[in-house]
C-alpha cells in the first residue's frame, strides 16, 4: 500500500477498497455501540453510496450530517465521498438559523442527522430534503451485495465542506479538494507504515470539525483502527486509551488541560501512546511541558487554518526549547511577515501572518468575496497566499511565536497593544488560574485593554490582581479593568470564544 500512498495523487476510496482486500477482519471503525470491520466498512459504505445515488445525489453534491459523532456518522462521511458526493458535516452547537443557512448553502439533498438534533429541531426543519435517522441508516441504505457506479475522483473534484465556526451569521463554507486531503493525510499514512508503527487511533473531538480530519482520515488510510467518542469525557478517554492501547490522537489544548487536572490520571497505563497532535487554540507553553512530562510519546503541535495556508508544526518532545512557539513552517509550506502596507518586517519583528502551501482551500463555498478577502496576492509574482489572521514574530532559528490575533489587536492612544502579551503577565499571577484580555471601545483612548480571569478560591481580588499586574506595565498596556470569571466560553472544540468576553466586558463597561 506505500507505492500507492506515495504517489502525488490517489484515490481515496480505492485506498479503503485495498485495506478491506488486505485485512477483511481487522476491526476498522468503533464507538461505544459497535465495532466495524474493514469487510463490513466497506460493504456498507457500497450500499449508502448506492442508495445516495438511486435517491439523486450528483457528483459534487453535498451530503449534510447533523449530530454527535458515531460510526454511522463516519459511514455517511465516507459514503459520500465514495458516491462522488461531498461530506458537508454541519456543527451541532449552531442555531436552527445557521443549520439551514450552512444545509441550504452546501446544495445538499440529503440530511442524515442523529434523534438528539431531530428532536431539538423538530420534524419542520430541512423538511424538503431527503432525512435519514442516523441510528437506522442501516433500514435505509441499499440491500447488501450492492456497489455503488465506479467513481474515479479528478484531484479538483470536492471531498468535503467545513464550516466555520463563526459566532454570528450564517458560517462561510470551506471547500477542500481530493488533491488537497490525498497531500494532507497520504503523507502522514506513508509515514506510520514505514515507521512500522501500529494504528490504533482516539478520536475525540467532533467529526464536523477539521480538527478530528487528523485522528479519523491518516489513520484510515493507513488501514488502522479508529475509534470515535460522541462526547469528551476524561474518564472515558483514558479507559478507551488504555483498554485499546491507543496509538495516535489529537486532543485540543483543553482537552489536554482536562486529562492534566483529572485526578485518577496517572492511575491508566498509556504507555502505547506514540503520537500526539495538538492544534486549533493557543497551547501554552507550560501545558505543553506537562503533557511531555506526563504522557508518553511523542507530542506534536500543528498551527495552520482549516483553510489553508502555512502549516508550521512543532515536534515539543525534540525542541523542548522551542515551547513557546508552533514551530517551524512544514515543508511545502512558506511563510511571509508583513506590516498592515503589506510590507516585509525585519527579522524578530511582529506582523501579520501571510502563508501558502499544497494545502490550501478551493475557496468558500459560494462566496467569492469572502475568498478574496481571505487571500493576499504577491505584487510581483501573482502568486495567491492566505491571511492567516494572527500576529507574530519569526525567531533567529525560523520558529514562529504567536503574538495574537490581527481582529484582536487593540489599538489604544495610536499604540498596538498584543493581548497575549497582558495575558501572559496575569499568567504569572499565583492566583490566577487562566485569564483572557480583550479590547472595547473607549471615548478617551479608542480601544481600552479589559480583562477576564479564572481566581484560584480564597485568591486575591481581581482588583488587587490588576494593580499588581499594571504596575509591571508600561502606560500605554495597562488594564482598565479586570473581572472575575468562573469559566472562560469556549467553542466546541476547546477555541476560546473573545466575541463573547467583549459583550460581558461591554455590558459590564456600562454597569460601572
Amino acid at each position: 500500500m506505500q507505492d500507492k500512498l506515495d504517489q502525488p495523487f490517489g484515490s481515496f476510496p480505492e485506498i479503503l477498497r485495498n485495506w478491506a482486500q488486505a485485512r477483511p477482519d481487522a476491526i476498522a471503525l468503533v464507538d461505544e455501540t459497535r465495532d466495524v470491520a474493514w469487510a463490513e466498512l466497506i460493504g456498507e459504505v457500497e450500499r449508502l453510496a448506492a442508495r445516495l445515488i438511486e435517491t439523486g445525489l450528483r457528483r459534487g453534491q453535498s451530503v449534510a450530517i447533523l449530530g454527535y459523532s458515531s460510526v454511522n456518522y463516519a459511514l455517511v462521511f465516507l459514503a459520500a465521498v465514495r458516491a462522488g458526493g461531498v461530506a458537508a458535516p454541519l456543527t451541532t452547537s449552531a442555531s436552527a438559523e445557521q443549520l439551514g443557512g450552512m444545509a441550504k448553502d452546501s446544495g445538499a439533498r440529503h440530511l442524515f442527522i442523529d434523534a438528539a438534533k431531530a428532536e431539538e429541531l423538530g420534524p419542520d426543519f430541512m423538511a424538503d430534503l431527503i432525512r435519514v435517522p442516523l441510528e437506522d441508516i442501516a433500514g435505509w441504505m441499499a440491500p447488501p451485495g450492492s456497489t455503488a457506479p465506479d467513481f474515479k475522483p479528478e484531484p479538483s473534484d470536492p471531498f468535503n465542506i467545513i464550516y466555520s465556526s463563526g459566532t454570528t451569521g450564517i458560517p462561510k463554507g470551506i471547500v477542500h479538494s481530493h488533491q488537497m486531503r490525498w497531500r494532507q493525510f497520504g503523507t502522514t499514512a506513508l509515514s506510520y507504515l514505514a515507521a512500522g508503527l501500529p494504528v490504533r487511533s482516539l478520536a475525540s473531538t467532533p467529526l464536523y470539525s477539521n480538527t478530528t480530519m487528523v485522528a479519523f482520515l491518516p489513520p484510515l488510510m493507513a488501514g488502522g483502527t479508529v475509534r470515535i467518542m460522541g462526547k469528551f469525557d476524561c474518564a472515558k478517554w483514558l479507559e478507551n486509551a488504555q483498554a485499546d492501547k491507543t496509538t495516535i490522537t489529537m486532543l485540543v489544548p483543553v482537552q489536554y488541560q482536562r486529562l492534566m487536572d483529572y485526578p485518577g490520571f496517572d492511575d491508566f497505563d498509556l504507555s502505547s501512546l506514540a503520537l500526539k497532535y495538538c492544534t486549533s487554540a493557543p497551547f501554552s507553553a507550560e501545558l505543553k511541558r506537562e503533557v511531555l512530562d506526563r504522557m508518553p510519546g511523542g507530542l506534536i503541535e500543528i498551527y495552520s487554518m482549516t483553510e489553508g495556508g502555512v502549516v508550521c508544526l512543532l515536534a515539543c518532545h525534540e525542541f523542548p526549547d522551542k515551547l513557546h512557539t508552533v514551530g517551524r513552517p512544514a515543508p511545502g509550506s512558506e511563510l511571509k511577515v508583513l506590516d498592515d502596507e503589506d510590507k516585509p518586517v525585519a527579522a524578530g519583528t511582529p506582523g501579520n501572518l501571510i502563508g501558502r502551501s499544497m494545502t490550501m482551500m478551493t475557496g468558500y463555498k459560494n462566496r467569492p468575496d469572502k475568498t478574496a478577502e481571505a487571500q493576499w496576492s504577491d505584487p510581483e509574482t501573482g502568486e495567491q497566499w492566505m491571511r492567516m489572521g494572527d500576529i507574530g514574530r519569526v525567531d533567529e532559528d525560523g520558529f514562529v511565536e504567536l503574538v495574537g490575533r490581527a481582529k484582536d489587536m487593540i489599538i489604544s492612544g495610536g499604540f498596538n497593544i498584543y493581548p497575549s502579551d497582558l495575558e501572559a503577565e496575569l499568567a504569572q499571577e499565583d492566583d490566577v488560574i487562566e485569564a483572557a484580555v480583550v479590547g472595547i471601545a473607549s471615548r478617551q483612548w479608542g480601544e481600552t485593554p479589559v480583562g477576564f480571569a479564572v481566581v484560584k478560591e480564597n485568591g486575591r481580588s481581581c482588583e488587587e490582581i490588576c494593580g499588581a499586574v499594571n504596575a509591571r506595565l508600561g502606560k500605554t498596556q495597562r488594564l482598565s479593568a479586570l473581572y472575575p470569571i468562573e469559566e472562560m466560553p469556549r467553542s466546541h472544540i476547546g477555541k476560546l470564544l473573545k466575541t463573547d468576553l467583549r459583550a460581558q466586558a461591554k455590558k459590564l463597561q456600562g454597569e460601572r
